[in-house]
């Protein structure tokens, strides 16, 4: 069934970050996936009276990356990967945003490092509840997408011979957001 709604009230909800997180993985050697995560991001869903009047925006601190390893931190920074010091936004819009129930998907444009490309998430919406500790209403959702990251010219590789490289290109991208309700 498809609805032209989201199941919350309109107006805009803000990223709760204290509650949400930012994660990305990316193959290592072709072995293991790295993980990591960013500390500093905010955002903001605009619930209109249906979902084409309906919007998302985030920003996201490039250098607040961490993969538990301040070497390799340092090193996704540097110009060699994000060029945080001169473009130092990850940004996010949405363009569409379509589903039903419980869910959904986003369309919008992310750019990274000054380059821009579309992206698709698929979207779980997780529920609504009051949070006892300051009567606000709470929203929950889980987003994931994989992108490539050469699209956004971050191509920085070491080749390890037979066409193997020692990073992955594409780069998966899970996010558990919690909103608040404007109040």
């Amino acid at each position: 069934m498809s609805t032209t709604t989201l199941p919350l009230a309109t107006g805009t909800w803000t990223i709760d970050t204290t509650h949400s997180h930012v994660n990305f993985s990316v193959r290592h050697l072709g072995l293991a996936k790295v993980r990591g995560q960013f500390k500093e991001f905010s955002g903001a869903v605009v619930v209109g009276t249906s979902l084409a009047d309906s919007s998302v925006t985030a920003e996201i601190a490039l250098a607040s990356v961490d993969t538990s390893n301040a070497d390799r931190d340092g090193h996704l920074r540097s110009g060699d990967f994000f060029n945080a010091e001169a473009q130092p936004t990850m940004t996010f819009r949405s363009t569409t945003i379509g589903g039903d129930e419980d869910d959904y998907s986003l369309d919008g444009d992310l750019t990274i490092a000054g380059v821009t490309q579309p992206v698709s998430m698929a979207i779980e919406f997780l529920g609504t509840e009051v949070y006892p500790m300051d009567g606000s209403t709470r929203a929950g959702f889980s987003a994931s997408t994989t992108i490539s990251r050469s699209a956004f010219g971050i191509d920085f590789d070491i080749p390890l011979g037979a066409d193997k490289l020692a990073i992955g290109d594409k780069v998966a991208i899970e996010l558990d957001i919690q909103l608040v309700a404007a109040s």
